[in-house]
């Protein structure tokens, strides 16, 4: 469909298969199997998917559609992008006694509090520490960015001393403290 100025620039981009990725329409359900693990996820009825050798083409019914035709076609690229490669976040604590550790399930945060914050990991995530890094991994691009933003908001950087955790490469801008005054006779 061609819908002038509210066409998405990103949908009408065709979305190409790798090797060894299954692909499975019907109805409203895509289902991606790759050798990560499999993805599904079900589309608005105005959103039409198709596969075409080997590429698949997202396109909008109606007019209204056009946010979720974007929206459809990045989601479909991130399941096929996941359970072909994964996706991962890198976290980096930082603090004078921080510390984190895996037990099991569950991700152990020493952060400055009078006890330590527990996190479950979620089923189809892993985590690993590694001296002040966390490492988040899975192929559900969406669990592993909400998660990876769970541990950081447990303490985010301070602007003063930058203490807390924060994404590997983020950048934190440091506040100027207060300054002494000095007496001028």
């Amino acid at each position: 469909m061609n819908f002038g100025k509210n066409m998405s620039r990103i949908g009408k981009k065709p979305i190409l298969i790798p090797e060894g990725i299954e692909i499975k329409i019907e109805k409203n359900e895509i289902k991606v199997k790759g050798p990560k693990g499999v993805l599904e996820v079900s589309f608005s009825p105005l959103i039409s998917v198709q596969k075409k050798d080997k590429e698949i083409i997202v396109s909008a019914e109606k007019k209204s559609a056009g946010a979720l035709w974007g929206l459809t076609r990045a989601s479909i690229q991130n399941m096929i992008e996941g359970v072909a490669k994964g996706f991962e976040k890198q976290l980096e604590i930082q603090g004078v006694g921080y510390k984190c550790a895996v037990q099991g399930k569950k991700l152990i945060l020493n952060i400055g509090f009078s006890h330590p914050v527990e996190l479950e990991v979620p089923q189809d995530l892993d985590v690993a520490t590694e001296k002040n890094i966390i490492t988040v991994k899975g192929i559900d691009k969406q669990k592993v960015g909400q998660f990876a933003a769970k541990i950081r908001e447990k303490r985010p950087p301070e602007p003063y001393k930058g203490k807390g955790i924060r994404y590997v490469g983020e950048k934190v801008k440091i506040k100027e403290g207060k300054k002494a005054v000095t007496a001028t006779a």
